[in-house]
């Protein structure tokens, strides 16, 4: 299955909080959880905490340069509102090329809030291409100080399915392995290693 871009995109993982060995035995987590809404969706829910500015963050996701540091080795970014962060899993391939995956920005306000939703590839399960106008990212990020930030992702949109359930159970591992990618390079300047598929 791939379905990549949604662990960028879409949501971040299920209901537990994972403790990550950073080595000088001190203690970094990932903290997630499913909330349901009154309509009946759910929203996945992910905090993660870093020792970086918020800034740092920031440019993490909206800039092409960090955009491929940790969530894709090719990457285009047009911040703006209408915008695109268009990328692409495949080391030596070009924006354009088939497999490019595409995020609309819908809206942000600098250094506070990023809302993506991802465009829908045939491939993608029909349940989420059926509802792919509801379904977004939208990403808090707030300062905790000059050297450490934290980052909010709401994954929006998801319906209250079996089918739903298992899509949400297979992003986890590709959700946390991004949020670990975000902190390696923010923490200690480490670029993800991608390889051909």
């Amino acid at each position: 299955m791939r379905y990549r871009i949604a662990a960028a995109s879409i949501a971040f993982s299920l209901s537990f909080t994972l403790t990550l060995d950073q080595g000088e035995s001190q203690e970094k987590e990932i903290s997630s959880r499913v909330i349901a809404t009154e309509a009946g969706e759910k929203v996945v829910v992910q905090e993660l905490v870093v020792d970086a500015p918020v800034e740092a963050l920031w440019d993490a996701y909206v800039t092409a340069e960090g955009w491929t540091a940790w969530a894709a080795p090719v990457a285009e970014v047009d911040l703006r509102a209408g915008g695109t962060i268009r990328s692409h899993y495949t080391p030596n391939a070009s924006i354009g090329d088939a497999g490019t995956n595409t995020l609309q920005i819908v809206n942000y306000v600098p250094r506070r809030v990023l809302t993506l939703q991802a465009e829908l590839a045939e491939n993608w399960p029909e349940i989420m291409k059926a509802d792919a106008d509801k379904l977004m990212n939208v990403v808090l990020f707030e300062s905790m100080g000059d050297e450490r930030s934290k980052i909010y992702s709401y994954g929006v949109g998801y319906g209250d399915s079996e089918a739903y359930e298992g899509l949400i159970e297979f992003f986890i591992p590709a959700n946390e392995g991004l949020f670990r990618n975000l902190k390696a390079y923010l923490e200690e300047g480490k670029r993800a290693e991608f390889k051909e598929d």
